[in-house]
């Protein structure tokens, strides 16, 4: 493991209750545990209720050999209700009022964050003012040249333009879906086509990097210096929950350990094409993947 890159996934620590049964899961979550398995010390800020789910969570984090800044609080755990469709695609129905949307980080999470290099957060987690406040303070205690990835995460109604734009001001890569750049672009008025779009916000945002994935049909870096594309891999889907969040750890570990962009992106669609065929966002990756 490579101690001396320290990550941080920010934000909601939940169940996914899956019709196969409960898979531990929230899309900072899911980073950090990809991000721990790609080498990187990583760790987790948020809450948990004072219950059965949020202890089994807590262990969960510890036998991952993921760093806990994961308090208890006087509210239910957090679940979300998953459906699958017949191509394994998830839809979501997220509980409210629950544990991590009263987010407060110990001054050892603070701590870590001052000498974090990277550090991943979603819109997801901001839709309470405790959460979102912290958040924001946990983004100005990060170094100015760590990697801050914003996950835009567009779920139900739990996002706003302000958020948005609060976050981007904040972030210095972006990772953003197909569906959600479309509900972007009507928000912030662009226009133009996909490629268009993307460099738009690029510029707009002074990004170092916007991550756009497309399923099954491919997915793009878009760079500074340097474009990628690259096809899905075709594989066996068992489901797509956490696909999108193992890409986002596949990148930042690249990006760390300065490989070459296009080595960045093929390692990050190989990652979260294997997790597909996986029940879950949180398998063990195989060796090949990590090296």
């Amino acid at each position: 493991m490579d101690n001396s890159k320290k990550v941080i996934g920010i934000g909601e620590i939940l169940w996914d209750m899956l019709p196969a049964g409960k898979q531990l899961g929230g899309a900072p979550t899911n980073f950090a545990y990809h991000a721990r398995q790609l080498g990187l010390r990583s760790s987790i800020i948020s809450s948990v209720g004072n219950d059965d789910l949020g202890l089994e969570i807590i262990q969960n984090i510890k036998d991952a050999g993921i760093l806990s800044f994961i308090d208890f609080k006087d509210k239910s755990t957090g679940t979300v209700s998953v459906q699958l469709d017949k191509n394994g695609v998830p839809n979501y129905v997220i509980h409210e009022d629950v544990a991590w949307d009263y987010i407060i980080p110990s001054e050892s999470a603070l701590e870590f964050a001052r000498k974090a290099d990277a550090v991943c957060f979603g819109s997801l987690a901001q839709r309470a003012v405790t959460s979102y406040n912290s958040i924001q303070e946990i983004l100005e205690t990060v170094p100015d040249n760590a990697l801050k990835v914003f996950d835009i995460n567009m779920r139900q109604r739990f996002y706003s333009k302000d958020i948005i734009q609060k976050s981007l001001k904040k972030a210095n890569v972006l990772k953003i879906n197909d569906e959600e750049i479309l509900v972007f672009a009507e928000m912030f008025g662009l226009s133009g086509d996909e490629f268009e779009i993307m460099h738009q916000i690029l510029n707009n945002y002074d990004l170092k990097i916007l991550a756009l994935t497309k399923g099954a049909e491919g997915s793009w870096l878009i760079g500074r210096e340097e474009d990628s594309y690259l096809d899905t891999p075709q594989v066996n889907v068992a489901d797509t929950v956490g696909a999108g969040d193992s890409f986002t750890a596949g990148l930042v570990a690249g990006l760390l350990k300065e490989k070459p962009f296009k080595e960045i992106h093929r390692s990050a669609v190989d990652i979260s094409a294997f997790v597909c065929t996986q029940k879950g966002a949180t398998p063990t990756l195989p060796d090949h993947l990590i090296i």
